[in-house]
């Protein structure tokens, strides 16, 4: 079964190709990806490898936790799998944010009510 391993503290100037070089040296990489943001397109600083062998992953990840990229000491170690609730990047809390629009004042009351006399 194929491990997805999750590489953090990337230097901004790391491409999907070094990536995939650098786990490369230890073993058969299926996959490799550098996040990058929606808008810009620049890399947000971590991407994911997908190792076909367990123990090639496991050989990767010992041998680069920690090591320096370009300065920077990577954060290596097997992806935790995405939680429920789609790609959106909902934190599960309370939603927040208006409703439907339309009049916002509401009911002020009857006749005489404070506030009612605005004409």
């Amino acid at each position: 079964m194929a491990i997805n391993i999750y590489v953090g503290n990337l230097p901004w100037s790391t491409t999907t190709d070094d990536l995939y070089a650098i786990f490369q040296q230890y073993g058969v990489v299926t996959r490799a990806q550098v996040v990058t943001d929606r808008e810009t397109g620049r890399s947000r600083g971590f991407g994911f490898v997908e190792m076909a062998n367990e123990d090639e992953a496991q050989a990767a990840i010992a041998a680069l936790n920690n090591q320096p990229l370009n300065g920077r000491p990577l954060t290596v170690n097997v992806a935790k799998p995405r939680e429920a609730g789609g790609p959106r990047g909902n934190s599960g809390g309370p939603r927040r944010g208006g409703g439907g629009g339309g009049y916002s004042g509401g009911y002020s009351g009857g006749y005489g009510a404070s506030g009612g006399d605005r004409y």
